[in-house]
């Protein structure tokens, strides 16, 4: 997704890191980097040349915190400040215990109607009980679209073809689902214009019959910076809660999404990745920026480090950091991963992985994951407890056992040693070491 606002902006991280030192010149460069990029991604001028000053200015002033050098603080401080201008993390609930309204607002065409769907089966797979009303009464095959791509999802829409009475569908769809002991019911609008006042006057009314809990505003991540007006005229009609950017892929600029934020202050809370009804995700301004700026997830790597360190028992990470694990460790380690997902987005939100190893390269090594378990699975407890006693007639015994050649045995083997070494070497740095391990790096 945003494919050159993230070449640009990487471009501008790889010439702080690639050089030889940090003057006030390079500084400048960068800012000016930023700038342009920003820009060029259709981001408000104003909020370009705030973030570029204060990136310039911090950059100058501040010193690193110890242990940080100063281009890993620079590079910091350019994540913190685009973090920043997306906003904070959403922290909107629903509610438990009662029925919460949400009301899908949006330009014509801006894909509310396939979004409505795609949230509608999100909260779903989150353990919500949701329904849909489709109050779409102008745009003709709203009401069908809607149906098609909610019964995949198993879940029910309330609509009426004939009747053109939108806020009357609305009363009469909230009266159907009154007795259905549902969490969420999302409703689905026309989309509407800032110039066409008789469509919102009749969201007015929808609000009046509605009451909703939360409106969100359903923006096109293609249109650029009229957003910022579209928002405006929606904001003051219905406070809007919330923000859901669809079309987000390789051609978005983005800057639109940007726009309605600032707009209406409120947050983006989902956006839209693809045309499946399953892409779609949560936003978060950190990993969104980590993203971008070929950090990876950050957040999602702590995560990771975090339950590894907590689930294992003290003995088992005492022994893995000092690099005296034996091969029941080492499987140990390989099941947390395949824990986490598939190697793919493990790798995706690894800070400098992240973009670098093929896909190819990637389905290689999840074989390989694969292949050990099985290998290992395969191996006496005394084996697994101290390796070094494995020798030639060990080796054959365990391919015929697991039902893989003796070289991948050998290639176990020497895998599980390369990473005890490396383990020890970094002195416990086990996310470094996890990644050796498996071959990377």
């Amino acid at each position: 997704m945003l494919d050159n606002l993230k070449t640009s902006l990487r471009a501008a991280i790889k010439k702080i890191v690639n050089s030889s030192g940090i003057d006030e010149e390079l500084i400048k460069e960068l800012a000016k980097d930023v700038q342009r990029a920003l820009l060029q991604a259709d981001v408000n001028v104003k909020l370009v040349l705030e973030i570029s000053k204060n990136i310039e200015k911090r950059s100058l002033e501040e010193s690193p915190p110890p242990g940080l050098s100063r281009k890993d603080h620079i590079v910091k401080i350019l994540y913190d400040e685009l973090a920043k201008l997306l906003g904070t993390e959403n922290k909107f609930s629903f509610k438990a215990g009662k029925l919460n309204k949400v009301l899908m607002l949006g330009i014509q065409g801006s894909g509310k109607t396939s979004m409505t769907s795609k949230l509608a089966k999100f909260l779903t797979k989150q353990g919500y009980r949701v329904a849909v009303i489709g109050a779409d009464t102008y745009r003709p095959g709203a009401l069908i679209q809607l149906k098609t791509m909610c019964e995949r999802a198993k879940i029910e829409v309330y609509g009426e073809e004939k009747n053109k009475d939108s806020p009357q569908v609305v009363k009469n769809g909230l009266k159907h689902f009154g007795s259905s002991n549902l969490d969420i019911i999302l409703i689905d609008t026309a989309g509407r214009h800032k110039e066409e006042k008789d469509l919102l006057d009749e969201m007015t009314q929808i609000t009046k019959v509605a009451n909703p809990d939360l409106a969100l505003l359903v923006v096109d991540g293609t249109i650029g910076q009229q957003c910022y007006s579209q928002a405006e005229a929606f904001h003051k009609i219905v406070p809007v809660g919330g923000i859901v950017v669809t079309k987000l892929d390789s051609t978005a600029k983005g800057g639109g999404a940007i726009a309605a934020s600032s707009a209406t202050g409120a947050q983006i809370m989902y956006i839209g990745t693809g045309e499946r009804i399953d892409d779609i995700e949560q936003f978060s301004p950190t990993r969104f920026v980590g993203r971008l700026l070929g950090m990876g997830d950050i957040q999602a790597v702590l995560d990771l480090a975090k339950r590894l360190e907590t689930e294992a028992d003290e003995v088992r990470l005492k022994r893995i950091s000092s690099g005296k694990m034996n091969m029941d460790d080492f499987y140990y380690q390989l099941e947390e991963v395949t824990k986490v997902g598939s190697l793919q987005s493990l790798l995706d939100n690894m800070p400098g992985l992240s973009g670098h190893v093929k896909e190819g390269q990637l389905d290689q090594m999840e074989d390989r994951v694969q292949k050990w378990r099985y290998i290992i699975q395969s191996m006496t407890k005394q084996e697994k407890e101290d390796p070094d006693i494995i020798n030639a007639s060990r080796v054959k015994r365990i391919a015929r056992g697991s039902g893989w050649p003796e070289h991948e045995v050998k290639d176990l083997i020497k895998n599980y040693k390369n990473s005890k070494h490396m383990m020890k070497a970094s002195k416990g740095r086990q996310m470094q070491g996890m990644l050796r391990k498996m071959g990377i790096g």
